[in-house]
């Protein structure tokens, strides 16, 4: 079993190191991340210049770019085998509802699906961040069962774990995706040159939040799995859109 590993809050944030002890005798364990926070990085690619692989004392691999690079980098130029599984995470913070549109840590984890790979994005649901071992638990044991019983299919799954003790979760769901309200405004500042600066709000309160949703498996203690899609064609607008242009 290989399995890759990647994130978006850089090789030295303490989700990834967790993630990797977690998993260090299931098989090779492979870490390839960002130099530097990338959050809210998305899918994107650098093409505007060249990239650098370096290797950290602790063994990680580190790039100078996005998730999306360093998966997409080890898969395509790194790696002379593919990886069995490519696993995102663990995210400081929680991926919920329109988070998986912004998130590095989501899409490193699509990058290797794209790449035809089973792909993991997990994440610890708190702003403390003080369980990653419990979210490292459910990874493992995620993977035990991936080997165990495989899926036929490449897969995308986004994990949240609320940030509790691990004896102290109510089992996992399956969910969709929740919503969330608008993101708050965004803040001005002033910079000590008297230039004009803005700092992107905070996102907004859930408002679809109901049962069935990632959001409410979180707030009853419950880990939430969601399967993703990449096919963003709103299908229910085909036959409206060919009807407005006839």
């Amino acid at each position: 079993m290989r399995i890759l590993l990647c994130n978006d809050d850089g090789y030295l944030a303490p989700g990834i190191a967790c993630l990797a002890r977690s998993l260090q005798d299931l098989g090779e364990i492979i870490v390839v991340a960002p130099e530097r926070d990338r959050s809210g990085a998305s899918n994107s690619l650098t093409l505007d210049r060249p990239l650098s692989l370096r290797r950290a004392s602790n063994g990680f691999y580190f790039v100078n770019g996005t998730p999306t690079d360093c998966v997409h980098l080890a898969v395509t130029g790194m790696l002379d085998n593919l990886p069995d599984m490519v696993i995102s995470g663990i995210n400081h913070g929680a991926n919920m509802g329109d988070d998986t549109l912004y998130s590095g840590t989501v899409a490193a984890a699509t990058e290797g699906y794209l790449l035809g790979i089973p792909a993991l994005a997990v994440s610890l649901a708190g702003k403390e961040a003080s369980h990653f071992t419990t979210a490292g638990k459910i990874a493992r044991q995620l993977v035990q069962r991936f080997i165990e019983h495989p899926f036929g299919e490449p897969v995308l799954l986004n994990i949240n774990v609320p940030d509790l003790p691990f004896d102290t979760l109510k089992g996992w769901q399956t969910t969709r995706l929740g919503r969330r309200h608008k993101a708050e405004p965004v803040v001005k500042i002033q910079s000590p040159r008297a230039e004009t600066l803005y700092w992107v709000g905070a996102v907004g309160a859930a408002q679809d939040a109901g049962e069935g949703t990632d959001f409410h498996a979180i707030a009853n203690d419950c880990v939430s799995i969601t399967p993703l899609q990449i096919d963003l064609t709103h299908t229910g607008q085909l036959s409206l859109l060919s009807g407005w242009l006839a």
